[in-house]
């Protein structure tokens, strides 16, 4: 079954108003499904068979015209040199949708675009499946821990891999492949061990000294490699809210990871039923809904404006969404069971700032939706209830 990516319409609109569009994304989480879904009648070419990289980067121009009509370019990293050869064709022929580029390797792949590209490409990035995404189909999951744990990559679902297996090999091959071409590792395991030591911080302020610490590395080394686990879209940084209503705040960013599959994975949670008892469940639920929002925000080809809010004695709201002139605030617990101090957050941040209580919402690990004076109450299955006003 063949489910429908919320993405793909952004992408369908984009490629009738650019001539080139490029989809990238972590490993595995789509991209090549998606654009033979949205083009099934260009060529697709994949960069990473040696024989098509070495046509492509010694002759570019012999290459790109062995084509005709629209081309799909997998991986296109691989060969940089096609770059301004497309460069020259859009610009001589003014049509638009001729080319979509996507790539894993997002670091080398924008960095490629901006050299030679800027102003001629849309550029939209494709997360793993949102629960949202997988609402409806036969892929649903309704129990919140087998979510949390199994994540979203789409082999997991379509090809029914194990969580297990899977997350163990994407680790490694993300290492060797990705990280190994972009870093100058010296140890592949002590990477993997600094990908532990981060999933092991979810939903806390960056402490950077602390990681370097861990690992006796210094403080640029671990800064670099947190950036390539950015660029790769593995995690993603949440900042403080910049309004600070005459409070001191905390300034440092927290950091999350994209699928919360790939956490459990990397802090070797065995199984669905050691998810309810883990120290860190109430960090992947909230991991989980900041990524939800996240992939909202994409799939509309727009970058999330999202922060969290703490002053320097304790008062803290878990994550404001910033929408142009808009803002909402969310309180996230995990519990199934709604309790009057989860909503002390909310409380406080309306005090001192008079955001109305329309636009407060309390996010939660039970299934039902209700309505308070002081905030609306989701459950994790009805996120959609937020993104309609959104």
């Amino acid at each position: 079954m063949l489910i429908d990516r919320r993405l793909k319409e952004k992408v369908l609109a984009l490629a009738d108003k650019f001539p080139v569009v490029s989809i990238t994304g972590p490993r595995q989480s789509g991209k090549t499904t998606l654009v033979k879904h949205c083009f099934p009648s260009f060529n697709y070419v994949n960069l990473e068979l040696p024989h098509l990289r070495i046509f492509a980067q010694e002759d570019p121009k012999g290459f790109l015209a062995s084509y005709t009509g629209g081309l799909v370019l997998d991986e296109a990293q691989y060969a940089p040199e096609l770059f301004s050869y497309i460069q020259g064709i859009v610009d001589e022929s003014g049509e638009t949708g001729k080319f979509v580029l996507t790539g894993s390797q997002n670091f080398l792949l924008l960095e490629k675009i901006s050299q030679s590209l800027a102003g001629r490409v849309a550029i939209l990035h494709l997360l793993p499946f949102s629960n949202t995404e997988l609402k409806g189909t036969d892929y649903q999951i309704d129990d919140l821990n087998s979510l949390l744990f199994k994540g979203g990559y789409p082999p997991l679902y379509d090809k029914q891999i194990d969580p297990g297996d899977f997350y163990q090999s994407y680790v490694q091959s993300y290492i060797e492949r990705d990280v190994r071409n972009i870093l100058n590792v010296s140890s592949l395991s002590l990477f993997r061990t600094f990908m532990g030591l981060v999933a092991g911080r979810i939903g806390q302020v960056l402490n950077i000294s602390s990681i370097s610490n861990d690992l006796g590395l210094d403080f640029g080394t671990i800064r670099r490699w947190l950036s390539v686990l950015e660029t790769s879209f593995i995690i993603y940084q949440v900042r403080p809210h910049h309004k600070n209503y005459n409070k001191r705040l905390i300034k440092s960013p927290k950091l999350y990871f994209y699928d919360t599959g790939l956490v459990c994975s990397l802090l070797n949670v065995r199984g669905v039923a050691d998810i309810q008892k883990h120290y860190l469940r109430g960090a992947l639920f909230e991991n989980f809904i900041f990524s939800e929002i996240s992939k909202h925000y994409y799939n509309q080809g727009i970058n999330p404006g999202l922060f969290y809010w703490r002053d320097n004695i304790g008062n803290e709201v878990d994550c404001i969404i910033q929408d142009g002139i808009q803002k909402k605030i969310l309180e996230i617990k995990s519990a199934q069971t709604i309790n009057s101090a989860f909503f002390k957050g909310i409380k406080y941040y309306q005090k001192i700032s008079e955001i109305d209580a329309s636009a407060c919402y309390l996010v939660y690990g039970g299934n039902e939706n209700q309505q308070r004076s002081i905030a609306q109450v989701l459950s994790w299955k009805n996120m959609d209830d937020l993104f309609k006003s959104l």
